[in-house]
């Protein structure tokens, strides 16, 4: 089994056996339900402060989003029997900074966020119920590809990253010009495609008997899928506004 997801790997799965109450499908769904709750209530928070009187307020809860929630993703996966702490704690934080980078790109191009939320939602129903009825099948071919594709946006976004530093960064990831949203459109379904992914290696975890934290692990792993496609059709929407 292959998945672009660094927490939705076969290594994740492997030798995980269940020596008490074994991972199930629906104890799954309902901690990502619980992960999306956490993620919407410290969303609202930062939401609320970027629409204050002093909008600055949130910019060091946005920051503090971003990098705990890094480092308590890597944490996650180094120790995933830890996930049934780690993984609410992902969540409140990553929904600190989706609040503000929301909150900021609403303020310039209004509507934004709920058309972001209903398309993401949107593209999550649709690609599980693309897996559940078979219409696009994760077979081995399907797994490399975008498994490929995805190391490949990942590497040109660190590229980016550096070329910050000297002033030249990447044109196209950043302007709104027909190749710039010719790319966001591809990162899209792309990161789509990755939730395909997600649910078979959850599938294979619950067929496989992983014990009863992979719940936990299996939820943070599709939070962290949809959380990247959440942004990058904010990026996408606000390129296409752009123009």
């Amino acid at each position: 089994m292959r998945t672009s997801n660094p927490a939705l790997n076969e290594r994740a799965f492997r030798s995980q056996v269940a020596y008490g109450e074994a991972m199930t499908l629906q104890g799954t769904v309902n901690k990502t339900g619980l992960l999306l709750l956490c993620v919407v209530v410290t969303a609202a928070w930062t939401w609320g402060l970027s629409h204050s009187e002093t909008p600055e307020a949130a910019l060091p809860w946005m920051l503090g989003g971003v990098f705990g929630g890094f480092v308590m993703a890597l944490v996650t996966v180094f120790r995933k029997e830890w996930s049934p702490v780690t993984s609410p704690i992902y969540s409140l934080l990553e929904g600190l900074a989706l609040g503000g980078i929301s909150a900021m790109l609403e303020q310039r191009y209004p509507g934004i966020a709920i058309q972001a939320v209903g398309l993401t939602f949107g593209t999550l129903l649709a690609m599980l119920l693309a897996y559940k009825s078979g219409v696009i099948r994760a077979t081995e071919k399907f797994k490399i590809g975008v498994f490929a594709a995805t190391g490949g946006i990942m590497l040109l976004y660190l590229v980016d990253i550096v070329l910050h530093f000297f002033n030249r960064p990447i044109p196209f990831i950043h302007e709104g010009t027909p190749m710039g949203v010719a790319f966001s459109l591809f990162v899209v379904v792309i990161a789509a495609l990755n939730l395909v992914l997600d649910f078979d290696l959850i599938e294979t975890g619950v067929n496989n008997g992983a014990p009863k934290y992979m719940e936990w692990y299996g939820a943070f792993g599709l939070m962290v899928t949809l959380i990247w496609l959440y942004l990058e059709i904010l990026r996408l929407l606000a390129k296409a506004r752009r123009r």
